[in-house]
């Protein structure tokens, strides 16, 4: 990821929590210095180290911040992953930025690596959405990553995807393929969403590159292996949990793409401790 991306989101959360004065700190403390100990409270996987540690450094340069981990590692209850010492008033200014960022991030992580592990001996691959929070796509994108999964579309112009509302606009899976077909460029792939197997036949015979085979049941996405027989990519989405993703895996399908991992993902429960030299 670019740092200007990254520093720039980081300030936006920084003005939302202090813009000229931080009432509590700055009135209170002087020039105390601090060690912070960042403490994972749960098992999980640790994601946006570097990200937490920029909070510090754009607040105070002279801050001092060393991960015991790196981005992807697994953490367990108790353990302390990083340290982050500097002035007091500055660690508590950054302390809630800091966390809220490594703890959305590393819940993605640890989310992405748990549904990973159930699909483990298929050929089924996790990726994610463009089902993300305005601002953060790449940082929860980056999360996936971390986690074991792989990265879907980042935006409309990473591949050219016809949904139902498309297709009925178009006047049809045949027609709107031929069109699109005939303004893409060679590097760019086409995907094109089903509901049931008349489409999935229609998309084929259309020669998309990827069919999405939107909320079907098992037992249809089988018979959409079977139809396909490798001669596209198909990807199972909608409506898809923990209780349902290992059969979904074993219908065949090559990709599983996951909405939740990022919308409504739970964020990872870690603390910082501080502690005054």
């Amino acid at each position: 990821m670019m740092q200007f991306y990254i520093d720039d989101l980081i300030k936006n959360a920084l003005l939302e929590d202090v813009n000229y004065i931080d009432t509590t700190a700055d009135y209170l403390l002087d020039e105390q210095r601090s060690t912070g100990r960042f403490l994972a409270k749960a098992d999980g996987v640790l994601c946006g180290l570097e990200v937490a540690r920029r909070v510090f450094t754009l607040l105070d340069p002279e801050v001092t911040f060393v991960g015991r981990k790196q981005d992807g590692d697994r953490l367990q209850k108790g353990e302390v992953f990083a340290t982050v010492t500097g002035k007091t008033a500055v660690l508590l200014k950054g302390e809630r930025t800091a966390l809220n960022l490594l703890q959305h991030m590393s819940g993605i992580a640890t989310a992405t690596a748990q549904a990973v592990e159930l699909v483990k001996g298929t050929r089924a691959m996790i990726t994610d959405t463009r089902k993300t929070l305005p601002g953060l796509r790449p940082l929860q994108k980056y999360a996936v990553v971390c986690g074991g999964g792989r990265n879907h579309r980042f935006n409309l112009s990473d591949g050219a995807m016809l949904k139902d509302n498309h297709i009925d606009a178009a006047g049809g899976i045949a027609p709107a393929v031929e069109k699109l077909r005939g303004k893409l460029g060679h590097m760019v792939k086409l995907e094109v969403e089903t509901r049931n197997l008349e489409e999935v036949a229609q998309a084929l015979k259309a020669g998309a590159d990827v069919i999405m085979l939107d909320n079907m049941d098992c037992d249809t996405m089988r018979q959409a292996v079977e139809l396909t027989g490798g001669r596209a990519l198909l990807e199972a989405s909608g409506g898809i949990t923990a209780g349902t993703l290992r059969q979904v895996a074993e219908t065949g399908v090559d990709i599983i793409s996951i909405g939740a991992l990022t919308h409504s993902v739970t964020a990872f429960d870690i603390s910082m401790k501080i502690q005054p030299e």
